[in-house]
């Protein structure tokens, strides 16, 4: 069963490029398109796409806004947001108005078939590079809460403590087993275990309080210092 996807750019070439692009990848359909996200709001809501791949800067109803109002529908679609500038403020009010995902223009086009995968299943992905930038920037934003975080992060085990830096440094559950000799079942189970201890929904979250507290600061470097296992830009993903 194809995965069905609407694209929203307000660039006619770029969005002609995408559709072209999706459309020529196995297992996906586009079923709508539109310039800006008050064309895209009655689209979605009469087709259901499985996904909506977004532009964040459009004009009339940008990809913040549009993702909000998109929100409010019933069984509403999972948006990955997907644009040229990643600035903290606008990453962060995207992913706030509830789009599942954030990456920048530059990716590989397998990573982008990947991600919509991750989205349209229900998961969460967003660009590492992002992603540390907002990490570097809360931590130096909110010293005050790191203390409270340390003392979520003396309730894991050091088993515990050496997944999280490692989903901090944005490896899969499946590059975490092989880094670690385990089981991809056992991964997973301590990645939900710290979810809780932490008291978080999604390992970004995760990835982002530990940063905040200096765990994977001091501990991915050593943990995690090899290349991904692909040749593409690493992303942090989420499964549902």
């Amino acid at each position: 069963m194809r995965i069905r996807i609407a694209v929203i750019d307000d660039q006619v070439i770029v969005r002609a490029g995408l559709r072209t692009l999706v459309e020529c990848a196995e297992g996906f359909e586009v079923v709508a398109e539109a310039s800006d996200g008050t064309q895209a709001l009655p689209l979605v809501e009469a087709l259901r796409p499985d996904a909506v791949l977004m532009d964040l800067s459009m004009p009339r109803l940008d990809g913040v806004e549009a993702t909000r109002q998109l929100m409010q529908l019933p069984n509403p679609p999972h948006v990955l947001i997907l644009s040229v500038y990643g600035t903290d403020t606008r990453v962060l009010d995207a992913l706030r108005a509830g789009a599942s995902g954030f990456l920048l223009k530059d990716l590989h086009p397998q990573e982008l078939f990947a991600a919509l995968r991750t989205v349209a299943a229900g998961g969460r992905v967003i660009d590492a590079d992002v992603l540390a930038r907002l990490i570097r920037q809360a931590s130096e934003r909110t010293p005050a809460r790191a203390g409270a975080m340390d003392k979520k992060l003396c309730t894991l085990s050091e088993s515990e403590r050496r997944v999280l830096a490692l989903v901090g440094a944005g490896l899969t559950n499946a590059e975490i087993a092989d880094k670690l000799n385990w089981s991809r079942s056992s991964v997973k189970t301590y990645v939900s275990r710290n979810l809780d201890k932490l008291g978080v929904e999604s390992r970004t979250q995760a990835a982002l309080l530990a940063y905040r507290s200096g765990l994977t600061a001091s501990e991915a470097e050593c943990l995690a210092e090899q290349p991904p296992a692909d040749r593409f830009r690493r992303t942090i993903r989420d499964s549902p």
